[in-house]
């Protein structure tokens, strides 16, 4: 039945010139922007004369900001500038928002994603798929934080079984109109967009590429800012730490039973005296932190409710330069 519809969908766009939008979130990169946009852009004009570029300004405080409205003229670029720092997952989304094309691809900053792997993206949606993703190959060049840490928040997602988010599979992706809008109709403020990506379905498939080196500076993605960023991915997809928690009081109840009937046993029939004081303040304090741990856990779950309910936009925009031809 799949391979029906992706047949169908196929033979559908086979024909068909689309138009081709780049969404580029950028922080702080004057130093590599202009290459980047040059790049996507000489690509875009060998797959298709319907193009253009979205770059989304994330409160940088260089001069990402000037020189992508000085590059807007000549290659089709439009710049949505934030008023403020609100994160990646935000900047794509605006990103999306913007987009025109019925296309819509997303591409780093700094140069590390490959324009020439836009052909072969292009190749697969004209097979019948709807998001072609690349997978990073480059995994065993990394630091163990990074290894360790993937491997844990790609365990936790899968143990809780409600989505799959495909392992190694970043931003760097290849939608149709359809997903774009599916992912634009999404209210939630707390974003974790690998998450979102994987929640809205739709055919989907991988292609591996690995990362060209950064031609300046270094990401800004610090290690705080990467567990930041798993733990809203668990929070937001999973019930799995609530899971736990209940898993973890009932298996200390049942010790905990098992351990007064113990005490009672051998009070009653071997007479023997209870040591009391070093037990009971041992129990105290680890049941305590335990309580408080989970404590914070729901708190979280709480926290992230609250931010819903606040209704308050996900980011603010403080500016929009377009190019006439674009209007």
């Amino acid at each position: 039945m799949q391979n029906t519809s992706l047949i169908q969908a196929s033979n559908s766009r086979l024909q068909v010139e689309p138009h081709l939008t780049v969404i580029v979130p950028a922080y702080n990169e004057a130093l590599a922007i202009t290459s980047t946009i040059q790049n996507i852009a000489n690509t875009l004009t060998a797959l298709s004369t319907k193009w253009d570029i979205v770059v989304v300004d994330d409160g940088s405080r260089d001069e990402t900001a000037d020189i992508v409205k000085a590059l807007s003229a000549k290659l089709h670029t439009t710049l949505v500038r934030f008023s403020r720092n609100f994160g990646k997952e935000y900047a794509i989304t605006a990103g999306l928002s913007y987009a025109l094309g019925d296309i819509v691809i997303c591409m780093d900053a700094d140069g590390q994603h490959s324009a020439s792997l836009l052909s072969e993206m292009l190749s697969k949606w004209r097979e019948g798929y709807d998001m072609v993703y690349a997978v990073r190959q480059d995994r065993e060049v990394e630091s163990r934080f990074k290894k360790w840490g993937s491997k844990l928040f790609y365990g936790m997602m899968s143990a809780s079984g409600q989505i799959n988010i495909p392992k190694d599979a970043g931003d760097f992706r290849l939608m149709d109109r359809a997903v774009v809008n599916a992912l634009c109709a999404l209210p939630e403020r707390n974003r974790f967009m690998k998450g979102i990506y994987a929640w809205v379905g739709y055919r989907s498939i991988g292609i591996p590429f690995t990362p060209l080196p950064r031609a300046h500076g270094e990401s800004a993605f610090s290690r705080l800012r990467l567990m930041s960023l798993a733990w809203t991915g668990i929070t937001s997809f999973s019930s799995l730490p609530l899971r736990l928690a209940s898993a973890v009081g009932v298996i200390l109840a049942l010790l905990s039973f098992a351990y007064g009937i113990v005490v009672v046993v051998d009070k009653l029939f071997f007479h023997e005296s209870v040591p009391g004081w070093p037990t009971v303040v041992a129990s105290m304090m680890f049941l305590s932190g335990v309580q408080l741990l989970f404590i914070g856990i729901l708190g979280e779950y709480l926290a992230r409710i609250y931010d819903e309910v606040k209704g308050r936009p996900p980011y603010i925009v403080a500016e929009v330069s377009r190019p006439e031809g674009l209007r």
